[in-house]
């Protein structure tokens, strides 16, 4: 501790208030003892004393006070915790937008132009593959149907008869035929012989003969024509004439097949299985072909749709990692792939669409919702290093990573490139692969200040 030392200066006006008591007030003069004694130093004495004190103050002040090197002491390393650096990109997160669609859809129309006579569902019902869900009227079609089925009958019964042969009776029946015929033509030719000598005789006319001659030569023709049937029935229907019938069945098979589909499509049936979303004939409307009568979609898949920026374009593909999440579910979340890029923008938002196909969806996702996605698309950039965001410190509006080398903090000011949640993209390009950096410890430390590396 520093000594304190009084010194006791007398003025020059102390001194010649002393040198001279007849300026002093009587008053005092009389106050004075008798047996005080003035004593009297010469200036010189006075003098020396007084440098010889401040220079005694000036020693005792001097040592008793610490000097600014003692004082003075070099800091501590801090301790700090690094990490070596490595190269590489990272996925920033993209959110999306988008809506739930049917993976299947499909709406049911009649193929033929008819008034509905039936319609058996309603929204929200769940129909089964070959399900009817809707009837046209069909009496025309039916009526059509039993005459073709009745005209097939008939040519069908003709290829039998051909095929099988003339029956017996049918050949004794132009044998009799070709006796009679025969007959009838042995009397013509009688008879025309008598009437030619009673012509010759001049007992009939000339046109006596005539006739007689007329009536053998008709005998004579039909016997030939019954002759010619009993020679078809005996040697039955040719090959051609067998074909040729057998084409005008397969003609007539044709016509009832095509009137039979006429009415099987009277009936509006379900092509898979799936739910009814909207329902749009009622019974007695008339529809024409292409008409909707019925719209059903799927529950067993769904398509999600999500808009993508503009300027991600190019940059989104097939089997990128997407994570779906739905406002109307908040317990639900889903990471999965995008499944199919569209290859068109939308012209009025500017935005690329990818599709996301949900084989099992959770059972309350509904088509119509509207689903939010994370994407994670690539940084492809040179010199970017992925780093934890607890290695950054910000000061002011830089961000500053500390590199230590031999020892000392080396401040680097960096670029975020982007956001990874726990991790930050960084650039700079003084930073290479394998240095450590500080990730704990960095606050407060300065550039070239020692540090002790403790991990």
């Amino acid at each position: 501790m520093s000594k304190k030392v009084k010194f006791r200066v007398m003025t020059s006006a102390n001194i010649s208030s002393q040198q001279s008591p007849e300026l002093e007030p009587a008053s005092e003069q009389q106050q004075e003892k008798p047996n005080q004694k003035k004593i009297k130093l010469p200036g010189w004495l006075l003098a020396l004393l007084l440098v010889g004190g401040v220079g005694l103050w000036q020693v005792f002040t001097t040592s008793s006070s610490p000097t600014a090197d003692s004082n003075a002491q070099t800091p501590p390393p801090k301790s700090v915790e690094t990490i070596a650096l490595t190269s590489g990109t990272g996925n920033r997160q993209v959110r999306l937008l988008g809506q739930v669609e049917a993976g299947e859809r499909a709406t049911l129309s009649p193929q033929l132009d008819g008034a509905v006579q039936s319609v058996s569902v309603r929204e929200g019902d769940r129909v089964t593959p070959g399900m009817t869900v809707a009837v046209l009227d069909d009496a025309d079609s039916r009526l059509a149907l039993a005459e073709a089925q009745a005209r097939l009958a008939q040519e069908r019964s003709n290829l039998a008869r051909l095929q099988v042969g003339t029956r017996p009776e049918i050949i004794a029946q132009r044998e009799a035929e070709l006796d009679s015929a025969t007959a009838r033509e042995l009397e013509a030719k009688d008879n025309l012989e008598r009437i030619s000598d009673l012509t010759e005789r001049g007992a009939l006319s000339q046109r006596d003969l005539i006739e007689a001659r007329t009536e053998a030569d008709a005998a004579r023709s039909e016997r030939y024509r019954v002759e010619a049937l009993l020679a078809e029935a005996q040697a039955g229907a040719t090959k051609e004439e067998v074909d040729a019938q057998r084409g005008l069945v397969d003609a007539a098979n044709v016509v009832v097949e095509q009137i039979q589909l006429r009415v099987r499509r009277t009936e509006v049936k379900a092509a898979s299985l799936g739910i009814v979303q909207s329902r749009d004939v009622d019974p007695g409307d008339y529809v024409e072909v292409g008409d909707p009568v019925v719209t059903i979609v799927s529950d067993r898949s769904l398509e999600i749709f999500l808009e993508v920026p503009e300027s991600l374009s190019g940059q989104v593909a097939p089997g990128m990692q997407v994570t779906l999440n739905a406002r109307a579910l908040p317990d639900w979340q889903q990471a999965t792939e995008i499944t199919a890029v569209v290859p068109t923008a939308d012209t009025a938002s500017r935005r690329q669409r990818v599709r996301v196909s949900l084989n099992t969806p959770p059972p309350r996702l509904l088509p119509g919702m509207a689903i939010q996605a994370s994407l994670a698309v690539p940084i492809e950039s040179i010199d970017t290093f992925v780093v934890p965001r607890e290695a950054l410190t910000r000061r002011g509006d830089e961000w500053l990573l500390f590199v230590v080398d031999n020892d000392q903090a080396q401040q680097l000011e960096v670029k975020i490139s982007a956001d990874l949640g726990q991790d930050v993209v960084i650039a700079n390009a003084e930073l290479r692969a394998g240095q450590n950096i500080v990730v704990t410890g960095g606050d407060g430390l300065t550039d070239d200040a020692p540090v002790q590396v403790v991990n």
